[in-house]
């Protein structure tokens, strides 16, 4: 074959490495270099996902299945006779390399078909069905198909009932991509992952939470309880809809340090407060508004489907208030029950917490503007 040159197995990966960003992004842009003459680190992969089956489609440079099949020069791939005896090596490498969970559980793809030359392309093609025993929800590719080339990109797409719907790149900084289905078992898929999210991010979250517990300090009715909460809940849900859809993103560095103040402010007006003031609405209010940029930080490193951006939020969202909520609820009870029995120890521990959330916001501030980086 003459379409390629006789390049030397051992310097095929470093020229490889150094076109890869060119490589890369005229294949973006849809172009397509010539090959033989800029072997590209990227190889493609195509789920292709119906109702009952999920089909894969996977090309491979010449110059990688080159490399990985022993042969020079690379040109000889494109030869059919000499690439036919090198398929059920390139399935084996596929089959270890390369895995589809739906729904967690592997997705079998036992019988590839053979190998096709894609001379235009100058790559190889191998082909697979896997059958389904229901609809797809949620599917996650995991991909290192050529581990000891750091340069290498996977180009994944997500064809849903023959639309494209998804596209994303893996490397050696990302191996994995989750899609979800654009279907109602695709939003059930969404809905289990981040409700618990949600529950999670705000139980771990001494901040957020700590703010809660502030406000619930001073007790009161429980309708002023549910008026607070409800207030703290709406602030955050438009905050973190404003910074998940980039329409208003301040930076970490500063939202942090001010969800740290917003906790030393609660504890003060809680030893402040005289007569009947009750600025708390106010405050879950105004401070809600920071505490969702914080929420949409987390949300945001998790990684959205673009497909499903509205239910991830909403699902997101749900969980941080049922965590929220059911956190109220025991720290409202308890302090009604303690206000109960005595109305001295209720307002000595309300005393005591305000101080402790004080000082507990005191040293967060100092920790992230002094040594974090915040507010530089």
């Amino acid at each position: 074959m003459s379409g390629l040159p006789a390049i030397p197995l051992t310097g095929m990966k470093r020229l490889a490495g150094l076109l890869g960003s060119v490589a890369g992004l005229l294949a973006v842009l849809g172009v397509a270099p010539p090959v033989s003459a800029h072997p590209a680190p990227f190889s493609f992969v195509d789920l292709h996902i119906h109702q009952a089956s999920v089909d894969i489609e996977v090309v491979i440079h010449a110059f990688d299945v080159a490399y990985e099949l022993g042969i020079d020069p690379p040109g000889r791939v494109l030869d059919p006779d000499v690439l036919g005896s090198g398929t059920q090596r390139l399935a084996a490498l596929l089959r270890d390399r390369l895995q589809v969970l739906v729904d967690g559980r592997p997705l079998p793809f036992d019988s590839w078909s053979a190998a096709e030359v894609l001379l235009e392309r100058q790559s190889v093609r191998l082909r697979a069905r896997a059958d389904l025993g229901s609809p797809p929800g949620v599917i996650v590719v995991s991909a290192t198909l050529f581990p000891y080339d750091e340069a290498h990109q996977t180009f994944l797409n997500f064809y849903d009932d023959g639309e494209l719907t998804s596209q994303a790149i893996l490397g050696a900084d990302q191996t994995r991509n989750e899609y979800f289905v654009g279907s109602r078992q695709g939003t059930l898929a969404v809905i289990r992952k981040f409700v618990p999210e949600g529950v999670h991010h705000i139980l771990i979250g001494p901040d957020h939470l700590l703010f809660l517990v502030g406000l619930l300090l001073l007790g009161g009715s429980v309708r002023r309880l549910l008026t607070v909460i409800t207030g703290f809940t709406v602030a955050h849900s438009v905050t973190l809809v404003l910074a998940v859809l980039n329409i208003v993103t301040p930076p970490g560095r500063v939202v942090e340090p001010i969800i740290a103040l917003s906790i030393v402010y609660v504890g003060v007006d809680n030893l402040m407060v005289r007569g009947g003031r009750d600025m708390r609405v106010w405050i879950a209010l105004v401070f809600g508004l920071i505490h969702g940029f914080g929420f949409a930080s987390v949300l945001q490193e998790m990684g959205l489907p673009s497909g499903a951006l509205g239910w991830s939020l909403f699902s997101f969202n749900l969980g941080v208030e049922i965590g929220q909520v059911t956190v109220a609820v025991v720290v409202a009870s308890a302090l009604m029950a303690l206000r109960a029995r005595s109305d001295v120890a209720g307002r000595r521990l309300a005393v005591a917490g305000s101080i402790a959330v004080m000082a507990a916001g005191t040293f967060w501030f100092i920790e992230r503007v002094f040594f974090s980086g915040g507010m530089a």
